[in-house]
């Protein structure tokens, strides 16, 4: 997990909305393809899911890991 992908899950859990990699790039300081590709590694491990094409939200297995319940190491991330 990048520090980037924390910020992004902690973004899309405060905000409790469903947010494009524009709107996260905007409230996260990320450019939007950054955001895009740390986006890809987050659905793919399970802790955010696609809600339409180009929109996405925090899952329960996000918000568990935000709350210490579910470690870093227990995630299949790609390093980058």
């Amino acid at each position: 997990m990048t520090q980037a992908d924390d910020r992004l899950l902690e973004t899309l859990d405060e905000s409790g909305m469903i947010l494009s990699p524009r709107i996260l790039g905007i409230n996260t300081d990320y450019s939007r393809h950054y955001v895009s590709e740390r986006l890809a590694v987050l659905l793919k491990s399970g802790l955010i899911e696609r809600v339409d094409d180009g929109l996405y939200r925090i899952t329960e297995k996000g918000h568990n890991y935000l709350s210490g319940k579910l470690d870093a190491e227990d995630l299949t991330i790609d390093k980058e």
